[in-house]
């Protein structure tokens, strides 16, 4: 038995975190990428639908 029973075993590691392979940044990069350019296209889509919806009239208002 140890001396002190709560010890916790750490990884020689431990203190660099998690070091991911170069084939994993790649596919986390293409990823964030993917998430990046789906979230600009659902931005884009919304505001279209917004424009068509409101129409040409909004441009037209009485202040």
């Amino acid at each position: 038995m140890s001396s002190q029973p709560n010890e916790q075993k750490t990884h020689p590691d431990a203190a660099e975190g998690i070091v991911l392979t170069p084939e994993q940044e790649r596919s986390r990069r293409a990823r964030n990428l993917a998430i990046g350019v789906t979230v600009a296209l659902l931005a884009v889509l919304f505001y279209a639908i917004t424009v068509v919806r409101l129409g040409g009239a909004v441009a037209n208002r009485a202040f």
